[in-house]
């Protein structure tokens, strides 16, 4: 593998002998053995570049697909349980994608369809937890170094889980490294992982610098690739949109709006740019000649859909857009195959190998800082949420919003531009519905339309079926 993480060039061996550790020792959260490889926190964490390389493989990893971007990711998988994507006719019924395409995901001995990503969040939160308790104790980092890092792995920590809750409901909540302890968690109460969330969001957003830094965690860079006090501010607004604190959702979201000598709402084409000025964290490609992994699996060729170029916006999508939306003109393309024309996501436009690398994948931006805060302060009755909603329209070629203002018709308009503005990214769509209330109602509908029957249980994606053999704690979700 030949790194293309500009600043990142100081990764070593020591990467790929942290991750051999960390995977060795966390290959399933529940009933894993003792760690074989003879090391310690101490050791691992005893210098500042080994150190930073902890976090950096994390990127890395992170960067190489996974739960991340690509055919297994977030924005795919979600994507096709929600109402954004047509998944083509030609992917075999028996596939993964199909499963979560009809909402028919279930686990057997013999199956892991729906669980494909948890023990990758997991790997990945015991490498949070290493870094934690290494960094926390070490006596010989440089301060500077040991705080950004220590920010950086409680804020990935946070971002991880995120996702964890919000896809699968209630889960455990392994914040140490011990073996012992993770092999008999329980699972915790949804208000408990966020409880969690926020503190480690919290004390990033205070740990974390102010201005991006390289793969030494204390050099000025442009690259926008490691979290700063920023992103944890940006995923604390969301994460307080989510449970209802509309005050500091509004808050910390007006924090990150607020810097302006770092963050501007960018020209379409220019959003997903590497470094773009919308870009509060992005992921960098980790091989030669690959930009995203989202653009080869999103970007249909002039043949058409096939099994690997498997989905296309769904109509509802397409008619949720307003005429004269230019994003619908520089964030959607087609290709006409026989009498049939269909639509893609192209946000990221470089679907091709061995081209220059000018596309990094978007993780947090300010369009959605935007959305957060003009949706909070809808809920808290005040008139300048409809300020927020215009800077979105605008930078679409809209004109100011100038309809209803009372609090039903705003939401209902901002959570359309939710959709229009954040599709195909980080199942946006599908985490909306769920948290509004409304998957019932919609899924309803789109579910039988996609080949499948809704049930409210679905919305919950199942929990691994050899973790919950192997750990007499742990319980299934409802209905698989």
């Amino acid at each position: 593998m030949e790194s293309k993480f500009k600043g990142f060039s100081n990764c070593t061996i020591i990467i790929i002998f942290i991750f051999t550790f960390c995977f060795c020792s966390c290959k399933k959260l529940i009933g894993v053995n003792p760690p074989i490889t003879a090391t310690t926190n101490t050791s691992v964490f005893s210098t500042d570049a080994n150190a930073a390389s902890v976090l950096t493989g994390l990127y890395a990893t992170l960067s190489q697909g996974g739960f991340v971007e690509g055919s297994s990711g977030i924005s795919l998988l979600s994507g096709l349980s929600a109402d954004e994507f047509t998944l083509f006719n030609g992917v075999s019924n028996t596939s993964t994608m199909y499963y979560y395409y009809t909402n028919t995901l279930f686990v057997s001995a013999l199956s892991s369809a729906g669980t494909e990503n948890w023990s990758g969040f997991y790997n990945d939160i015991y490498t949070c937890n290493v870094a934690i308790e290494g960094i926390s104790v070490s006596n010989s980092l440089t301060p500077a170094v040991q705080q950004q890092l220590l920010g950086e792995a409680k804020f990935m920590r946070a971002f991880l889980y995120f996702y964890l809750v919000n896809l699968y409901g209630p889960v455990p909540l392994a914040t140490t490294s011990d073996y012992e302890v993770n092999s008999e968690l329980p699972r915790s109460s949804i208000s408990d992982v966020y409880k969690q969330i926020i503190a480690d969001l919290t004390d990033a957003e205070a740990l974390l610098s102010s201005n991006y830094v390289s793969a030494d965690a204390i050099t000025a860079t442009s690259e926008r690739v490691r979290p700063t006090k920023w992103a944890a501010a940006a995923l604390l607004a969301r994460v307080y949109l989510y449970t209802g604190d509309y005050a500091d959702a509004e808050k910390f979201s007006t924090e990150v709006i607020g810097n302006t000598s770092l963050y501007q709402m960018t020209l379409l084409d220019d959003v997903f740019l590497k470094n773009s000025q919308e870009a509060i964290w992005q992921l960098q490609p980790v091989f030669s000649g690959i930009n995203t992994a989202d653009a080869p699996v999103f970007v249909i060729p002039s043949t058409g859909p096939s099994s690997n170029y498997p989905v296309y916006l769904s109509n509802s999508l397409l008619n949720s857009f307003s005429v004269g939306d230019e994003r619908r003109l520089h964030w959607v393309d087609s290709v006409i195959v026989g009498d049939s024309t269909y639509y893609f996501p192209y946000k990221y436009k470089v679907a091709v190998y061995n081209a220059p690398v000018t596309e990094y994948l978007m993780v947090l931006r300010l369009g959605e800082q935007y959305l957060i805060r003009g949706e909070a302060r809808v809920q808290q009755g005040e008139s300048s949420a409809v300020d927020d909603l215009n800077v979105l329209l605008n930078r679409a070629g809209l004109s100011n919003y100038s309809g209803p203002t009372d609090k039903n018709s705003l939401l209902n308009v901002i959570m359309n531009q939710r959709r229009i503005e954040l599709f195909s990214e980080w199942g946006n769509r599908w985490l909306d519905l769920k948290r509004m209330g409304n998957v019932d109602a919609v899924m309803s509908v789109a579910c039988p339309q996609k080949g499948g029957t809704w049930n409210s249980y679905q919305q919950l994606y199942p929990i691994s079926f050899s973790d919950i053999e192997r750990d007499q704690n742990l319980t299934q979700n409802i209905g698989y």
